[in-house]
């Protein structure tokens, strides 16, 4: 019997449609040689095929890359994205083992080269385990993504997040302003950032990795249920290292990136375009908010040499 093919490609698109240019989107632009992504699939890894199409919407090409391939091709690609799920069972700690195989080593590899690299939940426990998170001492265990507090576990919602940091430290938010407040879902029972290491905290302020945290819709950082859903520290939902292109976060953009995703009863300009798109199929398939971490990635790869 013939072995399975372990490589997926999933359709290219072509062209990006100028529907995608409205709100939580971009400003458009030219059509360019596209870039490469590959979308890591572990086993237990749920969210790689909803992460490849907010890829592929945003003008990139997507490829999901199984964990057992020869890691060695990895270099064929622009940038990498590590989806959500469950990888390996969530045992030892989630994103423990995934973060020990020889595949991490190489994405380490490249982004030390300045390729973009994106942990989304379950990703983002990788990225934290692997040691590229936050990356003040690269590959040292400086962190950690505990289980959440005030819930009784596992916590799905919709919450708002606010950009802190400058606008274009993070390779992933190069279209948020400073204080920009968006809508995205959580889902997921170990996404509390936590350290014991003195001063860590202070300095990726410092550093400007703090990228979102989690905020009323007004943008008011309060640390209570359910404006921060897990008890991080600081209302911290997303982080990168110092140089800006390894980017973790708690919450799920590919969930929140056409506005049919996105819940008419937030409180915020989205939920109020959701209302008004009630009846268009066309306006339902505009941009959601999470698009634009998908679209910075991008801009990043067209505009920054690695």
């Amino acid at each position: 019997m013939s072995q399975p093919n372990s490589r997926i490609f999933l359709p290219k698109i072509t062209k990006v449609a100028s529907k995608t240019q409205k709100l939580g989107s971009s400003s458009s632009h030219k059509l360019r040689e596209m870039k490469k992504i590959a979308i890591i699939q572990y086993p237990g890894s749920n969210c790689e095929y909803e992460t490849a199409r907010a890829v592929m919407a945003s003008g990139m090409e997507a490829e999901i890359f199984r964990w057992n391939r020869d890691a060695a091709s990895l270099d064929e690609y622009d940038g990498y994205i590590i989806p959500g799920g469950f990888s390996y069972q969530d045992r030892v700690r989630a994103g423990a083992i995934a973060a020990k195989k020889g595949i991490m080593r190489t994405i380490f590899g490249e982004a030390a080269k300045g390729k973009p690299v994106l942990g989304i939940c379950n990703g983002a426990q990788v990225l934290v385990e692997s040691g590229m998170i936050p990356g003040v001492n690269p590959g040292e265990l400086e962190m950690a993504l505990a289980p959440n507090t005030g819930t009784s576990g596992y916590y799905c919602n919709w919450v708002h997040v606010v950009h802190s940091t400058r606008k274009g430290k993070c390779a992933f938010t190069r279209f948020f302003e400073k204080s920009e407040v968006f809508p995205m879902p959580v889902a997921h029972a170990e996404g509390r950032f936590v350290t014991r290491k003195k001063g860590l905290i202070e300095s990726m302020y410092d550093n400007g990795q703090i990228v979102l945290r989690y905020s009323t819709v007004d943008g008011k950082v309060e640390d209570r249920f359910p404006v921060n859903p897990n008890g991080s520290t600081d209302n911290i939902a997303g982080i990168c290292n110092p140089a800006g292109n390894v980017f973790a976060l708690m919450p799920h953009p590919e969930r929140a990136a056409w506005l049919r995703q996105v819940p008419d009863d937030t409180g915020d300009e989205y939920a109020e375009a959701k209302r008004d798109a009630y009846g268009s199929w066309q306006r339902m398939t505009e941009a959601g908010p999470g698009r634009k971490i998908f679209e910075s990635m991008r801009e990043y790869l067209e505009n920054i040499p690695y």
